[in-house]
């Protein structure tokens, strides 16, 4: 199967069907995945989208050992992290149980430098500072109190935080917060970051912001 993030999707399918041989080939273990009704889109290559191409670009410009992805979802910005950063220790939050699990498979799989942690962005209980730079990526429109969330992410870094939102209006009923560029930078510096700088991409704003 092409056009897959493969050395994931295979993790993914050893650590969902443990007892399927060891040994067993990528074209096996995918069979395998389906046969046994597994999706595997959300591995699907995107590592061309705008905002994850540009994202990736400012990453290797920082170049973090640490990094924290909050709301990790179904992947779409985690799998091209770890593909363009093969020594990066990431961490993911998830809050939703069935995302978590599927991102723990990938770490029963073999991707033993992937850690998931199951929890609410904004209050982790992790420790201050824990993480090089901490990515909150299509995750601020979403929330009600968008500035707990950014406060949360500032005190888990000890560099940068970068975010990603929308930079217009969009029909996705569940996004509830519309950022403008003068208002993200207000939030992150509100959130106790030292300077932002954002730029644009197709449909998107990207800040990185200083602790």
């Amino acid at each position: 199967m092409c056009g897959l993030y493969e050395p994931f999707a295979v993790a993914y399918v050893r650590g969902m069907l443990p007892d399927l041989p060891g040994a067993a080939d990528v074209p096996a273990l995918l069979a395998a995945a389906k046969d046994n009704g597994l999706k595997l889109h959300r591995f699907k290559l995107t590592q061309e989208l705008p905002r994850v191409r540009a994202v990736i670009g400012a990453l290797k410009g920082l170049g973090p050992h640490t990094l924290l992805d909050v709301g990790s979802g179904r992947g779409v910005f985690l799998w091209p992290l770890l593909d363009a950063f093969p020594a990066l220790r990431v961490t993911g939050v998830e809050i939703d149980g069935v995302r978590a699990r599927h991102l723990q498979a990938v770490r029963r799989g073999g991707i033993d430098r992937l850690e998931i942690v199951e929890c609410d962005a904004a209050r982790t209980g992790l420790a201050a500072d824990s993480f090089d730079v901490v990515t909150a990526l299509e995750v601020l429109e979403h929330q009600t109190s968008p500035v707990d969330l950014a406060r949360e992410a500032i005190r888990l870094a000890s560099q940068f935080v970068l975010v990603s939102v929308p930079s217009k209006p969009d029909d996705n009923p569940e996004h509830i917060q519309l950022f403008t560029k003068d208002s993200l930078e207000a939030l992150m510096q509100e959130a106790g970051a030292s300077s932002v700088k954002t730029s644009f991409v197709l449909n998107h704003m990207i800040a990185v912001a200083r602790v």
